[in-house]
């Protein structure tokens, strides 16, 4: 008998399994289902569903697919708040109640360190979950287009006025299709025109929309990213819980005039604004970071509190982008690292010098190293706008800079701090680590695998003494850890 995977309905070389039962949640943000022994690694369903499944990429025991149709929904499902769901790839868990959520981010955090790991580990704390679950991003950026995104319903609608166009013979205009939103995934050139966003507070929407309605009405270019031409590139927005507005929005050529005039009209409409710049980009990607931003109105910058330490925040500086979820993870990371007063902190990938500020009432001395310059600069001065005269920031690699010299001069670390990117510490630093043998280390994680692979490194001479999962984005697959080491007792031969 042919298996039912052979069987796979054909229409245009796209292939489908029909009526399949999602059976368990895998990772990041995928479900899982079984056919003929096969594992269907799948998108856009929940554990429960009963879908039909297109197939993408397929090997001889695996597959990845997509929900095409639903037959019948897991009755633990919730109805998506956003009007952009299923299109815009920044919240793709809405239709999961947040308590389901949080316990497929623990099991996450859980299967990574085991399956990859491979150490013995201690029981896992309780995950601890994001008291606001809507408008908890203090940054964002939306990107202008040429080429807005239609859904199937638009398309259509085009189709259908086209062709009625063409019986009544009259020329047909297309509508201008400038928008302003996020990228469709995987899909590089089109933009998602986003109405209202969840993911931040008021202006936010009001902001991005008439700034959008303003720029049509007076025929401003969006800019096209396949032909690099146009003029309005990005929007980016800070909004921080000590009610600053920040917006920084991104040229592709200079052109003072009409900059004056978009920019009037914001400043007078939105006196919430406490601060607007402009960026001149006339490269082929959107980064800034190589740019410098120029500031048209108010400081050029925003403050930021985390309990009573002040950041400040320019339109570059890294910071943490869930304010409040963020001071939970300090605190987590201060508790863990069990300070007395007496330790040398070293804090690194220390980014604008916010852990090791946050841990500084904890620490004889606060040492931070970070490759990024600027970054550095941003630290030394939240430091002496808090007043601290215990900490020292450096900027440079941490395998460069910590050598015998820079420790005689700043002192071993009884502690330390890191918290690398999603890539997680290179293998010559956690070479390093091992040679520095640090009584403690606290290692804050964005991506629990790569967290895994270290820890597996480091138990060499660390044992792993305490887990703690963090939430930092809801109704996304991401998910922070935070994990305790000691130095291994030496035993005498």
């Amino acid at each position: 008998m042919e298996c039912y995977l052979c069987a796979v309905r054909k229409k245009n070389k796209i292939r489908i399994l029909e009526s399949v039962k999602v059976e368990d949640y895998a990772a990041e943000g995928k479900s899982i289902a079984r056919v003929d022994g096969k594992v269907i690694f799948i998108e856009g369903a929940v554990p429960g569903d009963i879908i039909d499944v297109q197939l993408g990429k397929s090997k001889k025991d695996w597959a990845e697919g997509k929900a095409v149709r639903f037959h019948e929904y897991a009755a633990e499902r919730t109805t998506p708040f956003c009007e952009h769901f299923g299109l815009c790839g920044g919240c793709k868990w809405q239709m999961l109640p947040y308590e389901k959520q949080l316990e497929y981010k623990q099991r996450e955090v859980e299967q990574n360190l085991k399956r990859i790991g491979r150490i013995e580990l201690p029981a896992m704390l309780p995950i601890v979950g994001s008291k606001q679950t809507k408008y908890y991003r203090n940054k964002l950026e939306y990107t202008f287009s040429t080429k807005r995104y239609l859904t199937r319903e638009e398309l259509s609608k085009r189709d259908e006025e086209k062709r009625k166009a063409e019986e009544a013979q009259v020329e047909y205009t297309l509508p201008l299709d400038g928008a302003l939103g996020y990228h469709v995934p995987k899909i590089f050139d089109k933009v998602i025109d986003i109405e209202t966003c969840y993911l931040q507070q008021e202006p936010n929407n009001a902001i991005r929309n008439f700034v959008r309605d303003f720029a049509k009405k007076h025929n401003f270019s969006f800019y096209d990213i396949k032909a690099h031409e146009g003029w309005l590139r990005t929007m980016i927005f800070r909004m921080t819980t000590t009610g600053e507005v920040m917006v920084n929005i991104t040229f592709g050529y200079e052109d003072a005039a009409n900059r004056e005039i978009l920019f009037n009209a914001l400043i007078h409409e939105f006196p919430e604004i406490t601060t607007l710049l402009y960026t001149i980009n006339p490269k082929w990607n959107d980064s800034i970071y190589d740019l410098q931003p120029q500031t048209y109105f108010g400081s050029g910058y925003v403050t930021e509190k985390l309990e009573e330490f002040v950041f400040k925040i320019g339109p570059k500086s890294f910071f943490q982008t869930n304010t409040k979820q963020g001071e939970a993870l300090y605190k987590v990371t201060r508790d863990f690292a069990r300070l007395t007063g007496n330790e040398v902190l070293y804090d690194l990938y220390c980014g604008t010098g916010s852990i090791g500020i946050f841990c500084s009432k904890g620490a004889k001395k606060i040492i931070g190293v970070e490759t990024v310059a600027e970054a550095i600069e941003d630290a030394k001065e939240n430091a002496a706008m808090n007043g601290l005269s215990n900490t020292s920031f450096y900027a440079g690699d941490v395998i460069d800079i910590c050598n015998d010299e820079f420790f005689a001069a700043n002192g071993k670390p009884d502690v330390i701090i890191t918290d690398p990117p999603r890539a997680g510490m290179h293998e010559k630093l956690v070479r390093k680590l091992l040679e520095i043998e640090a009584p403690r280390i606290v290692y804050v994680s964005c991506n629990p695998a790569t967290q895994a692979r270290d820890l597996q490194l480091l138990n060499e001479k660390y044992v792993v003494e305490q887990l703690q999962p963090v939430d930092m984005f809801p109704h996304t697959h991401h998910i922070e850890n935070v994990a305790a080491l000691t130095l291994r007792v030496k035993t005498e031969v």
